[in-house]
């Protein structure tokens, strides 16, 4: 089998997800359209040896269906030659299209794959798609459906985080986001969307707000109350979980992640491709796999997975130099430190999405570009990216620089 390297990987940066957000006006092509253009740009990519271009969006529908990427490749002036494909894993989507493009390299069927995501949240609203697993009650109930929220809260009753905790790592997101920035730490992938004049529409990640602190935090009410409470959603955790006596409900829009828009892409490649096109890989794959998990927890997933990874790769956590795990909710990324023992100063150093936002089909491309900028910065080996997923599932993938 073959080595899959990584050669780049560049991102917008993320809108906020609504009407008044700057990337509104930027259709979900147009978003796509940008990545693809500045990776073969910088990288003076031929794009007649593109063997596939494979896009994460969790809601295709409208402007965002039709296979985005083979759309986008044309809006780029991509050369015909280079396909596209449309994938969802939901918030992992934007991951396993990097996974999908590095198996179909190391198995020798493609040299170069350029693999990322999309999602344009102000345009096509969160769940526009639909899905059996939501609305179909012969497929709920089994798969013990609830709102992802009360899912989270069920995590930290189960696990013992209170409101305080949750808040606290919210804060420090924040914290850790505006640092990064100052300093400068997400320049080498984040390119600015600019209009048809060359103006620039966006340079920043525009979801984050610096100034919170636990007092601001503390005076926001539990957003899904409601859903766990009227709508039956807390007994349907219970029933899953009877260990459960009452729902903790913890989580608000301060400690969840943002709703936002952008897009970001991953240049793959083997080693002889990059070779004859003077490129000169910053890490190589070395492992990835997906697992499905407790669907009434449905966010304890990168536990699982991790778990699954480190096993088939022969590895050890203690192997790991930095982690990425995508913060959907606060309690997330609490189970996985509490579960592995890990310190938060090796686990999303830069902030996370509570602070910049989760464009659902391009954030496990945007988290695998932050961890590889932050292990060339620490001059550290070995990454480890992973993402909860709707429906109770995870992915996660290793990476190691050459």
């Amino acid at each position: 089998m073959a080595d899959a390297y990584i050669y780049d990987a560049v991102r917008t940066p993320r809108g906020r997800g609504k009407k008044d957000g700057s990337l509104h006006e930027v259709p979900s092509v147009r978003l796509a359209s940008h990545v693809l253009e500045e990776v073969r740009d910088r990288n003076g990519l031929d794009t007649s040896k593109v063997d596939d271009i494979i896009f994460g969006c969790v809601d295709p529908v409208g402007e965002a269906g039709g296979v985005i990427p083979r759309a986008a490749a044309f809006e780029a002036g991509y050369d015909f030659a280079a396909p596209g494909v449309q994938i969802s894993r939901f918030c992992a989507s934007g991951l396993d299209a990097v996974n999908l493009g590095a198996g179909k390299i190391a198995a020798g069927s493609d040299d170069i794959v350029v693999a990322g995501g999309v999602e344009s949240m102000s345009r096509v609203g969160m769940g526009m798609s639909g899905g059996a697993w939501i609305f179909d009650p012969s497929v709920g109930l089994p798969a013990y459906f609830m709102p992802q929220g009360v899912s989270a809260d069920l995590i930290a009753t189960k696990y013992g985080f209170s409101r305080d905790d949750v808040d606290a790592y919210a804060v420090e997101s924040q914290k850790r986001a505006e640092a990064a920035w100052k300093d400068g730490r997400f320049d080498k992938s984040v390119v600015a969307v600019k209009d048809q004049n060359g103006l620039t529409i966006l340079d920043h990640d525009e979801h984050m707000r610096p100034s919170t602190d636990m007092q601001s935090l503390a005076s926001l009410n539990p957003s899904f109350v409601m859903p766990g409470e009227m709508g039956g959603f807390d007994a349907v955790g219970i029933q899953a979980h009877p260990e459960i006596e009452a729902v903790n409900h913890v989580h608000h829009a301060g400690n969840s992640s943002g709703i936002v828009d952008g897009a970001a892409v991953v240049l793959l490649g083997s080693d002889d491709a990059g070779k004859a096109m003077g490129m000169k890989p910053r890490a190589r794959i070395r492992a990835f796999t997906n697992v499905g998990s407790d669907p009434a927890l449905m966010l304890t997933g990168p536990v699982d997975v991790t778990e699954k990874l480190l096993k088939r790769a022969g590895m050890e956590l203690s192997d790991i130099d930095l982690f990425e795990l995508n913060e959907a909710f606060a309690a997330v990324v609490l189970r996985y430190m509490q579960a592995f023992d890990i310190d938060h100063d090796k686990m999303n150093v830069n902030g996370g999405a509570i602070a910049m936002g989760h464009p659902l089909g391009a954030t496990g491309a945007m988290i695998l570009g932050t961890l590889l900028d932050e292990m060339e910065r620490r001059d550290v080996n070995v990454g480890l990216c992973t993402l909860c997923i709707g429906a109770g599932m995870g992915t996660a993938t290793i990476i190691e620089r050459v």
